[in-house]
Formats: structure tokens, C-alpha cells, sequence
């Protein structure tokens, strides 16, 4: 008798264990289907009212006046060089070199960015946060890089050539009338080839971007995690009017 019902006991488990066995899972069906996100769409009140503390703060933080703009600064009011172009290789040069010497105990030569990163006028009138997410929407941030005098004589090479007015400053180049290269200066003195020199910019432009390939040949690369939208707003704390303006850092003799 008591064999029958170790049998049957037995029989129970495995039966109960195949029964809870699961077959395979797959993904038997995908429905999708176009919810449109426009004016039909009502306001959920509730979230409205929970978001607009938080709304009402950051048009309050990127509104702020934070100096002013005696006239429009722009990229297209030169060939060579331009007051938003030299504004901006100006802030970069300012900014970045009281944190890269306080890092490294070295000072920073020169500035190359390049034209098509500035990506907005700013306007006559006063000077925001929000300006400066205008100018420069992307996240790049800055970085210096160490060259030798040859290398960067590749970069002057490409600028005199490159028929855009990518901004600059510690540098001046003068171009002979035929277009060719008649003095690089850095820090008001010629380029010397045998020197090493260490020049900021962005680390978009640093890994090749804008076809600026003679960054590659960088012997060192420090990335300062400050982004340059940032240096244009603590730039634009500092100072109470904006000054821009075309000169003589990048021309063409006649």
C-alpha cells in the first residue's frame, strides 16, 4: 500500500512540474501608431503649474542682462578676420588662460576657432546668457594643445588659404597681395620653428573637425572641461560693454 502511494506522489510532482514548465516567449506582434504633438493637444494644468517655478527661473536666469552691445558684432563684417570672430578668440584667450596656467603653470600662446562654430550675431543691445547659447549652441568644450613651430606654421598655411575668416588671437598673420604669407608673428614676436606652442581651442576642432587636420600632429592635448558657452557668459560678467571689431591680426597687404 505504501509503495502505490509513493508512486502516486511521485507521479503528482512530475506531472505538476510539466505543467509549470513555460514554452518559449517570443515577440509575436508590433503595432505603432502616429501620435501627432500640436496646437489640438490641451495643456495637462497640473503639470503646467508644477513646471512653470521651474520655466519662470530659467527665463529669469538666461534673460539677464549681463552686459552690453554697442553695435551688432558678426562673422561676415570682414575677409580675414571679424569683430564676432575676434570677440570670441579674445573671451577663449582671456578665460582659458588664468585656469590652464593655474593647472599647469604654463601660459597660453595663441587662439585658432573656426567660423562656422559661431552660429548667431549678437545683437545691439544687452548681453544675456541666452546670448551666448545663440552664438555657440553646441557643447564644445576647450582644449590646449602643444605644437612645435613647423606645425603651426601648417596652421597659418591654412587659414591664408582657407577662404573663410576662422578667428584667431596671440597671432598675426600678414599676406603678401599674391596671397602668400609674408610674416606670422605670436605674441608680437616672429614664429619660431624650433619653439614649442600651446594653442587653445575647441576639441571638436582638435579631433579634425572643419578639415583642421594639423591639430593631429598635437605632442600633448589638455582638455579643460569648460565649455566655451560657459567662458562666453563669465566673459560677458566680467565686462560692462562688449568690444568687437575688425583688425589687424589677419589681413591681406595690397
Amino acid at each position: 500500500m505504501s509503495l502505490k502511494i509513493q508512486h502516486f506522489v511521485i507521479f503528482i510532482t512530475l506531472s505538476l512540474i510539466t505543467s509549470c514548465r513555460q514554452g518559449p516567449v517570443g515577440l509575436s506582434k508590433i503595432e505603432s501608431a502616429k501620435l501627432p504633438v500640436d496646437s489640438a493637444l490641451s495643456k495637462a494644468e497640473a503639470i503646467e503649474a508644477y513646471i512653470l517655478p521651474y520655466r519662470e527661473r530659467v527665463k529669469e536666469v538666461l534673460d539677464s542682462t549681463l552686459a552690453y552691445a554697442p553695435k551688432l558684432i558678426t562673422k561676415e563684417d570682414g575677409a580675414y578676420n571679424t569683430s564676432a570672430g575676434n570677440l570670441m578668440a579674445d573671451i577663449l584667450l582671456s578665460e582659458a588662460s588664468p585656469i590652464f596656467k593655474s593647472r599647469t603653470g604654463k601660459k597660453i600662446d595663441l587662439v585658432v576657432l573656426n567660423h562656422g562654430g559661431i552660429r548667431s550675431v549678437i545683437s545691439k543691445g544687452n548681453v544675456s546668457a541666452k546670448t551666448a547659447y545663440e552664438v555657440m549652441p553646441f557643447e564644445n568644450s576647450i582644449a590646449v594643445v602643444t605644437m612645435d613651430g613647423n606645425a603651426i606654421m601648417e596652421l597659418a598655411e591654412f587659414l591664408s588659404v582657407s577662404g573663410r575668416a576662422h578667428p584667431i588671437a596671440g597671432m598675426q598673420i600678414v599676406l603678401g597681395s599674391s596671397g602668400t604669407i609674408k610674416s606670422i608673428r605670436i605674441g608680437g614676436k616672429p614664429l619660431d620653428t624650433d619653439r614649442k606652442y600651446r594653442v587653445a581651442t575647441s576639441d571638436y576642432l582638435v579631433s579634425g573637425g572643419d578639415d583642421m587636420v594639423f591639430f593631429k600632429k598635437a605632442e600633448t592635448i589638455h582638455n579643460l572641461n569648460y565649455l566655451i558657452r560657459n567662458a562666453m557668459i563669465d566673459y560677458f560678467r566680467k565686462v560692462d560693454t562688449l568690444k568687437a571689431s575688425v583688425d589687424d591680426r589677419f589681413i591681406k597687404l595690397k
